[in-house]
């Protein structure tokens, strides 16, 4: 059963000041693998003991998770897997300034909460300006994985980042989805959705050399297409920085 909380409510628009990799790991120099909305962990935990080469962090705005995700982190004794507390789309973006050339090498958001109706558009993980934070820490070639169990879910997620143009799908990749996780590591989730044989829709994108677009342009263009009712005759595209 999925936990929503509204990331729109006061408490959860409080900015954070999350901790350098320096303060985080103990060789903070290891490439970086960020999972936005992380959830009890168990995706992280496993794949921390598998890629002990990376660093491994997972933010997600449920405090109490958090906490049992980092009790058994300790548990297992891994010091190169963190969990954090915060609104990605609050928190995340000066974090992700702030970080080394090169450090963040690949980055998940894996089955986020299903606020599909457009009035809720604002309460999605993935909005614009985190969209391009990750686009700016993430050098050419680098990664970036969604899915979801949820078609109009992840459809909206898709459109943005195609919108930016700031990411492509590998040249070997099936289309429109991929029918296994290139990651080999499941979620809680995606383990449940297996076993009732649902249908996963997944992408890998990459990040391509195309500069980041202006946000506000994006977001423009943004709310064209997700709002059609709205939409103008012919909507602008974003312009490059």
């Amino acid at each position: 059963m999925r936990q929503h909380v509204n990331p729109l409510s006061e408490y959860f628009q409080l900015p954070r000041d999350l901790p350098g990799p320096q303060d985080l790991f103990l060789q903070a120099d290891r490439p970086i693998h960020l999972d936005i909305g992380s959830a009890r962990g168990g995706f992280l935990l496993a794949l921390a003991e598998q890629q002990p080469q990376w660093n491994h962090l997972g933010v997600e705005i449920r405090h109490p998770l958090v906490r049992t995700a980092e009790q058994e982190r300790k548990q297992l004794g891994l010091h190169n897997l963190r969990f954090l507390f915060c609104n990605a789309n609050i928190s995340l973006e000066s974090w992700l300034t702030n970080l080394p050339q090169d450090r963040l090498q690949r980055a998940s958001i894996q089955f986020p909460d299903p606020w599909f109706k457009r009035r809720h558009r604002k309460r999605r993980v993935l909005q614009p300006s985190l969209l391009l934070a990750l686009a700016g820490a993430l050098q050419q070639g680098r990664e970036l994985f969604i899915q979801s169990d949820v078609l109009s879910v992840i459809q909206p997620m898709v459109r943005l980042i195609e919108l930016s143009r700031c990411f492509e799908r590998p040249a070997k990749q099936a289309d429109p989805w991929l029918q296994t996780n290139p990651l080999a590591i499941s979620t809680e989730r995606e383990r449940y959705a297996l076993e009732r044989e649902l249908p996963i829709y997944r992408v890998l994108y990459r990040r391509n050399s195309q500069a980041c677009p202006i946000l506000g342009k994006l977001e423009e263009t943004w709310h064209q297409i997700d709002n059609p009712a709205d939409a103008l005759t012919h909507p602008t595209n974003p312009t490059e920085c």
